[in-house]
């Protein structure tokens, strides 16, 4: 049985997940380094981490398994995941993959050097109802993706 987890301090669309999740009975694991609703009837679960830089991030490296899908903005912890066999989902919908986790480190790292220099690189935008649908699709491909491997391994 594979898990979902969320990275999920400033994910904005743990609702979209929770709908996949209980589409598929997944279990899943809403790490956090504060208190916030969970909804436990859904199956997730509230796993609050203590305070500090990556504390959340160390939590899903040490508990992701092969095939389990992480959905997390934050690259260093995608590429970790990665490294583990599990399947990463941004929360814009963009699958993190072993042909794209390079380019998205080094875009990461150019933007920081911006950002140092003085140069203000912005956030994302807000995200529309369209950007909402398009993570669901994607989050539900990856899901029975990872359903069809663990069925077949």
């Amino acid at each position: 049985m594979i898990a979902i987890f969320i990275d999920a301090d400033a994910c904005p669309v743990k609702d979209e997940i929770y709908v996949v999740a209980t589409r598929y009975d997944l279990p899943i694991a809403v790490v956090a380094n504060s208190r916030m609703f969970v909804p436990e009837d859904l199956g997730a679960q509230l796993i609050v981490v203590e305070e500090g830089p990556d504390v959340a991030d160390d939590w899903i490296v040490e508990n992701v398994r092969a095939g389990d899908v992480v959905v997390t903005a934050d690259v260093p912890l995608a590429a970790r995941c990665l490294e583990k066999s599990a399947k990463v989902v941004g929360s814009n919908g963009r699958p993190f993959t072993e042909d794209s986790i390079g380019g998205a480190l080094a875009t990461r790292d150019l933007k920081a050097q911006l950002r140092e220099g003085g140069v203000m690189t912005g956030g994302p935008p807000p995200l529309s109802e369209r950007d909402r649908s398009r993570f669901s699709s994607a989050l539900d491909d990856l899901v029975r993706r990872s359903l069809r491997e663990a069925e077949g391994a």
